[in-house]
């Protein structure tokens, strides 16, 4: 990686890691992850996220190391409606390699770190009884035996630890207030956990990058009723991952409940966790309440932004330069898009009451995000806007974009078209092009 390369990718990590700091991280690792090459790298870059002084918990599974297990034992695994029957004998086996996996997890975490990115941390990691189960009972007339559900969720004492910076680390077996242990899933105990925590993600892995659509590309945002739709078309091909099926259910029942944002990417991707958290774009898909992006009325706090998104081009000489100052009076033309906390897009409506017309100006798309037409975003809540200020005309001055704009209907005019106070303005220099919009 060359300097500069490095340089940027860490300056374009540091937004992230003051949003994320403080924050708590449900991260489930099931049981395909564990059985990777790749399970000691992630683990690596979960205590890195705990080193950033995110909290975390991290819920782990062990299906497919349970079923090879029983297989082992000569004990034939029985299913009801898609949950495992656990019966003693099952139970013991399970307890075994739940137990084996946790010791696993904790050495690494522990002892392993000396030749990593994280040699020289102190991790402190935790376990306890924060999950209370109970069985889930019979259903048509099929016994589920010690197979459990949560009961109650200690968000109490799983806070104690974490404001004690401390890893949290819970499996999938839990006891119930009758002294019996109960087999739980880990996607329910995650979901539990990160809806009682009201944590503020949820991070799942599956052999793929998150959910593909039909051309085989990374779908980046669901919302719950999307995710739902995806599911129930997965169900039916009978195609997909268990776990990831699994995983894509829970996000979506953490998200209906309050978690804001789940992430599934790939075990298989060294970094995948990294490069998800820490880029404006991601590697996975995101489950959310609401749009990781959205359209909105710039404010006075919004101009540290603005100004870092538009001084390359004024640099470039393809904007006029704008001051601080200059910005704080035009504040409320602006309107912008958000992703992440973060300013990706601006553009700014300049009223001319006298002439019943508007500026387009200032519309400016950070370069990471210029494929998804943001300036035809922008463009269309300007023109929504000077519609209901009752303006008859649009016009706009570019000397880059002249394409661009008459692709969107604006026609090339000359200085005496502009409104007067505008035209008093003209900079003869520039030579800008000037376009304008019927209303």
């Amino acid at each position: 990686m060359r300097t500069t390369e490095l340089v940027d990718g860490f300056r374009h990590s540091a937004p992230y890691v003051n949003a994320h700091r403080g924050k708590t991280f449900v991260v489930m690792l099931g049981g395909e992850a564990l059985a990777q090459n790749q399970f000691r790298g992630i683990l690596n870059d979960v205590a890195l996220l705990h080193s950033l002084g995110i909290k975390v918990v991290l819920v782990y599974g062990a299906r497919p190391q349970i079923d090879a297990a029983l297989a082992a034992n000569g004990i034939e695994p029985a299913y009801h409606e898609g949950v495992r029957i656990t019966d003693e004998d099952s139970l013991k086996v399970i307890k075994q390699v739940a137990g084996a996996l946790q010791f696993d997890i904790t050495a690494r975490l522990s002892m392993s770190l000396s030749n990593t990115p994280m040699q020289g941390a102190q991790i402190n990691l935790v376990s306890g009884n924060f999950v209370i189960a109970q069985p889930l009972g019979v259903d048509n007339g099929v016994d589920f035996c010690l197979s459990g559900k949560v009961r109650r969720i200690d968000a109490q004492g799983l806070k104690r630890q974490l404001d004690n910076h401390c890893i949290v680390l819970m499996g999938p077996i839990a006891a119930s207030v009758t002294g019996e242990s109960f087999n739980l899933t880990a996607e329910e105990i995650a979901t539990q956990v990160a809806i009682k925590l009201k944590a503020d993600k949820m991070i799942g892995f599956s052999s793929q990058n998150g959910i593909l659509d039909r051309n085989g590309d990374v779908i980046a945002e669901l919302m719950p009723n999307d995710a739902q739709n995806i599911l129930n078309k997965l169900a039916e091909q009978g195609s997909a991952c268990i776990g990831t099926m699994a995983f894509l259910k829970a996000s979506i029942d953490a998200c209906r409940n309050g978690v804001p944002r789940c992430h599934l990417v790939s075990y298989l991707d060294d970094g995948a966790l990294l490069q998800e958290l820490f880029s404006r774009e991601g590697i996975g898909t995101q489950i959310v309440t609401e749009s990781a992006e959205r359209l909105r009325r710039a404010s006075i706090s919004d101009i540290g932004g603005i100004l870092n998104l538009i001084r390359p081009l004024e640099e470039q000489g393809i904007l006029v330069r704008r001051s601080r100052e200059q910005l704080e009076i035009e504040i409320e033309q602006f309107m912008l898009i958000e992703r992440d906390g973060l300013v990706i897009g601006c553009a700014a409506l300049y009223p001319f009451e006298e002439d019943n017309a508007g500026e387009f100006a200032c519309l400016v798309v950070h370069p990471d995000y210029r494929d998804a037409d943001r300036g035809s975003l922008l463009l269309k809540n300007i023109i929504g806007q000077a519609r209901s200020r009752g303006y008859s005309r649009l016009f706009a001055l570019t000397t880059r974009s002249i394409h661009w704009f008459l692709e969107h209907g604006f026609v090339i005019e000359d200085v005496d078209a502009l409104p007067q106070k505008k035209k008093q303005l003209y900079n003869y220099q520039r030579r800008s092009k000037i376009l304008a919009l019927d209303l």
